[in-house]
């Protein structure tokens, strides 16, 4: 059976990246058999369609709205997994992989087995922000989630002695966080210093085509 373990979601939006951090834990620290893909899907939506097409067994990593306290992880699994996704519209990439889902069953190619492993969030408008702590505490508890899961397909994950380095290392959570500048130093929630000046100015849409407008704006100044 071909197996694939998919995180999704942003990075740059605080608890956002909780689906894309478990993924890199589990790159770095874990090895899984030949039949096993271990893939940071990002907000990659309907691109994303066609390893899902390919996969007998999905595992989906990922911020959830449940509707619980933050930091609670929830499993759902198989025809469940659509509905929870689509609750309630969070980011983009979450109503892109409920269409990713759709897609693959409409072109008769769909996983025999879905697992959604999900996290209540706590902040998500927090540009450049990392993983909350009680979400951050979530990733270890997702991965052995998962895992009890793949037992029943006789998939078992070799810990490694020593982590490995991910293919692109500027996407890691460490570094991530010790390299981005603080609050004060670039604002996370949309910047009031340009917004409210008299000089920045949001000219209305202009019609550049039969159902296409261009949106122009304007800042002249400094602050």
């Amino acid at each position: 059976m071909n197996i694939l373990l998919l995180g999704i979601g942003n990075v740059l939006w605080a608890d956002e990246g909780f689906g894309v951090r478990v993924i890199e834990r589990l790159q770095k620290s874990y090895r899984f058999p030949d039949n096993v893909k271990v893939m940071d899907g990002g907000t990659q939506g309907v691109y994303l369609v066609e390893h899902v097409q390919a996969a007998d067994v999905l595992v989906v990593f990922d911020a959830i709205d449940y509707g619980l306290p933050p930091g609670t992880l929830k499993r759902i699994e198989n025809d469940d997994v659509p509905n929870f996704l689509g609750a309630k519209k969070m980011s983009l990439h979450q109503t892109g992989f409920q269409e990713v889902l759709a897609m693959a069953q409409m072109l008769g190619s769909y996983p025999q087995h879905l697992l959604l492993v999900g996290v209540q969030p706590e902040e998500l408008d927090d540009y450049g922000g990392s993983l909350r702590p009680i979400v951050k505490a979530q990733i270890q508890p997702a991965i052995d989630m998962a895992l009890s899961y793949l037992h029943a397909f006789g998939i078992h994950a070799e810990i490694t002695a020593a982590e490995t380095d991910l293919s692109d290392p500027v996407l890691d959570l460490q570094r991530y966080e010790q390299e981005r500048p603080t609050a004060s130093e670039a604002c996370r929630t949309g910047d009031e210093r340009v917004l409210q000046l008299d000089s920045f100015e949001l000219r209305p849409p202009q019609p550049i085509g039969e159902n296409t407008v261009q949106v122009d704006v304007d800042y002249r100044g400094k602050y």
